[in-house]
């Protein structure tokens, strides 16, 4: 059954040609009239899908413990900038700012703390969940519009919603990929005219088969370009949580969720949340050319564990009845455990700092 957004999409593929895999993904998500994020409830088990701190206090127990590490090593600054991007209910930040208030009081009274949002919905759950924080907290439509100042900057899952483009290898070399209309008059997907500067491409390039993926994010990089030059004109480290890849490489990873499955990208536009997976090497090659120390990428079970997860958990449910033990131990293999379902692999934490100090858990990579 097409949907409303699949129905103004081939209108406009139908009145103007193909659109690029770029402009598909903008619209899937953001259109103002049927766009993913502008009617559905994504976050949670009633939801499409579930973040690692909807999973657990613990996730953002642990990035609060990582946050006033990164504090100290910048010389525990007065008015610092303490901020996420894309907050979702607002959960991992009510979870970094009970443990900052508790570690480093110093820091929890000299800050302000920001949340970058654009929707005023998600703002009135935000206000809800973080409670008696949330009179400490102002919200911004941009990240440009955060006050002057050293910056602790969290960002989970930020850069897999960004849109992408695709380029797919052809008998004439790679062309950006499309959506178009197929012979039914159904969404398809098909190459463009426009090409890729072959600099662009990862090595190897001349030997992938016709019908290979490679996928260039610009306006990822745009977004860690932003951030990266506050960082480096101010201070501060910045966090960032995703799932992703190491390496930059070949493949198509454009995905779309809905109820908590996986749905063909071009099946339910508008009604199913479309990412794709993040390439941390050019995240890390953004920040490393404004001059930042680059920490990670590594994946995300080591990061927790390094930090004390299992240490917490054992905490947590020390003298706790059974049930919710056992919920503590499946929660803690969800987070930081490898294999299908479990998020300790497949997400990778990369940090980039101005502060030329080591940051645990991580080992200095530059």
């Amino acid at each position: 059954m097409s949907t409303p957004l699949a129905r103004k999409i081939k209108a406009l593929i139908h009145t103007n040609g193909p659109i690029s895999v770029t402009d598909y993904f903008s619209l899937c998500l953001a259109d103002p009239e049927h766009g993913y994020y502008r009617t559905r409830e994504p976050f949670g088990r009633e939801g499409d899908f579930v973040t690692a701190p909807e999973v657990s206090q613990l996730f953002g127990e642990m990035l609060g413990v990582f946050m006033v590490h990164a504090w100290q090593k910048h010389g525990m600054p007065n008015g610092v900038r303490f901020a996420e991007i894309g907050p979702g209910r607002g959960t991992m930040m009510a979870d970094m700012l009970r443990v900052v208030a508790r570690l480093a009081p110093a820091l929890y009274d000299s800050a302000s703390f920001h949340l970058i949002e654009t929707s005023e919905r998600l703002r009135a759950v935000q206000r809800q969940t973080l409670g008696t924080h949330a009179e400490r907290i102002s919200w911004h439509d941009s990240f440009d519009q955060l006050p002057v100042g050293p910056l602790l900057l969290a960002a989970n899952e930020l850069f897999d919603a960004i849109p992408i483009r695709q380029f797919v290898r052809t008998q004439n070399g790679f062309r950006e990929r499309m959506v178009g209309l197929d012979a039914d008059g159904e969404l398809a997907f098909a190459a463009g005219i426009a090409g890729i500067d072959p600099a662009l491409l990862p090595e190897g390039y001349k030997s992938q088969p016709v019908g290979a993926i490679f996928e260039f994010a610009p306006a990822r990089e745009a977004a860690m370009t932003a951030i990266s030059e506050r960082l480096s004109d101010h201070g501060g480290t910045a966090l960032v949580i995703d799932y992703g890849h190491v390496v930059s490489g070949f493949g198509d990873t454009l995905q779309a969720v809905l109820r908590h499955a996986f749905d063909p990208p071009l099946a339910h536009p508008g009604e199913a949340d479309l990412t794709s997976h993040v390439d941390f090497e050019r995240l890390a090659t953004v920040a490393r050319e404004a001059g930042l120390h680059i920490h990670g990428p590594q994946p995300q079970g080591d990061f927790l564990m390094g930090l004390g997860l299992a240490e917490r958990a054992s905490a947590l449910g020390r003298g706790r009845d059974e049930s919710l033990q056992s919920q503590i131990i499946a929660d803690v293999e969800r987070l930081a455990g490898s294999g299908a379902g479990n998020m300790g692999d497949l997400f990778k934490v990369l940090a980039v700092t101005s502060a030329d100090e080591p940051l645990a858990p991580f080992r200095r990579t530059d």
